[in-house]
């Protein structure tokens, strides 16, 4: 009987972007929440099934470059380039894009296959906040998708991105 494969996808971004909302959405159930191994950070991983495919979905510490400083930094830096996930799914606060996209270069410089979240594009849209997410794709040569994470919006959008980005790797 063969093993059953699982997609890894890594969840980034600075705290207070909508990462865990994003995990929680994506996940649903099958979570677990543990501290990195020789710390005191918590990692939660989850399971979900898209189109078929099982994919872990990791939610890691909240970071603001590749370039560790905090503890939790070096816990996030480390699940990336030491577990390798697949994808790794960038979340951002749209209000703030330009300051945010500093990350976004980041991982897209260091070979990571990344898929770029605007999320809280409600708010962003009340503060008058316009994003051409289509250029911004082309300009970045990597999926961008917008969410609404803490209602649903954009989520079904982003597991269809998930799936076909991941069939071209």
């Amino acid at each position: 009987m063969g093993k059953i494969s699982v997609v890894k996808i890594a969840i980034v971004g600075s705290p207070n972007v909508g990462k865990s909302v994003l995990f929680n959405a994506l996940t649903k159930k099958y979570v677990t929440v543990s501290n990195y191994p020789g710390t005191t950070v918590e990692v939660s991983r989850g399971m979900v099934d898209i189109n078929g495919t099982r994919y872990e979905i990791i939610d890691t510490p909240g970071m603001y470059s590749l370039l560790p400083i905090t503890e939790e930094e070096k816990v996030a830096r480390r699940i990336l380039f030491h577990e390798s996930p697949k994808i790794v799914i960038h979340v951002i606060d749209a209000k703030n894009l330009e300051r945010m996209l500093v990350l976004t270069l980041q991982l897209i410089e260091a070979g990571l296959t990344t898929i770029l979240v605007l999320n809280i594009m409600d708010e962003a849209r009340q503060e008058g906040v316009e994003i051409n997410v289509a250029r911004l794709e082309k300009e970045l040569g990597i999926p961008v998708v917008g969410t609404v994470s803490t209602e649903n919006k954009g989520i079904d959008e982003l597991k269809k991105r998930i799936v076909s980005y991941e069939k071209r790797l």
